[in-house]
């Protein structure tokens, strides 16, 4: 291994849970690549590296991995992090607005594992962590491709794990619930009918978990790297962690 600082990349570097994931990294001595569709990021770290571009266009994941490779040599973590969502029935749901969600949350991430490849195994190994989200085992109305999106990230970290393993690189998903992030609360309002306020939403998703509340960005961001540190999850590949407040562990007919 390299004795060079550690560094990791992170698509949806300037959402919620990707804001608190660079910020935990960084503050743990790496050195931080972000991607964003958004073009300023003020707080990002200044030894950092954070590229503007939207994922859903493979060329523009070949530029940044081109631009990845001038930045390190190598690399230690890759977070697919980025996340589009259409709220709205499925039978509203348009060709173009599947695609679109597919391309940015499946697509992009078989894509950017290919390009990342070479620099995780350069490095003699690493970790890839996907987000996937407790949509992909449990999901509800409105939100179809969004689920099929992240079930299929499941799907393909598990293939994933195996095909990489050989060269050390374990490649692992954290599939979170509810979390109090702008794309949380923009998602409270694909409900045509429901007009509550986004607070009152939020405090009926917080009673629906056994911890009684909804995460901070900041704990799905320490699972992110439990996941990628390899002197804390050595052994671990090819799983899903479900980081819900135990939403999904009590019977719906209760």
């Amino acid at each position: 291994m390299s004795d060079m600082k550690k560094t990791m990349l992170i698509t949806g570097a300037a959402g919620g849970v990707g804001r608190a994931t660079v910020k935990h990294f960084h503050e743990r001595g790496f050195r931080v690549i972000g991607v964003d569709r958004q073009s300023v990021y003020a707080e990002f770290p200044t030894d950092g590296l954070f590229i503007q571009a939207d994922i859903s266009v493979p060329e523009n994941l070949e530029k940044i991995f081109a631009q990845a490779t001038e930045f390190t040599p190598t690399l230690d973590v890759l977070v697919n992090n980025a996340g589009f969502q259409v709220t709205k029935p499925l039978v509203e749901t348009t060709v173009e607005e599947w695609d679109m969600v597919m391309a940015s949350n499946l697509r992009s991430v078989f894509l950017g594992a290919k390009l990342a490849y070479p620099l995780l195994k350069a490095e003699g190994g690493g970790a890839i962590v996907n987000v996937s989200s407790v949509h992909a085992v449990a999901t509800s109305a409105n939100i179809a491709a969004y689920a099929a999106s992240k079930g299929g990230l499941l799907a393909l970290t598990r293939a994933m794990a195996i095909e990489f393993a050989p060269d050390n690189i374990r490649v692992n998903a954290v599939l979170p619930g509810a979390v109090d992030t702008p794309m949380l609360r923009a998602g409270f309002h694909r409900g045509r009918e429901n007009e509550a306020s986004e607070e009152s939403q939020l405090a009926a998703l917080a009673a629906k978990t056994v911890n009684g509340r909804v995460a901070l960005p900041e704990e799905i961001a320490s699972v992110i790297y439990f996941l990628a540190d390899n002197a804390q999850s050595s052994f671990i590949t090819g799983q899903g962690l479900l980081a819900d407040g135990g939403a999904t562990c009590r019977l719906s007919t209760e």
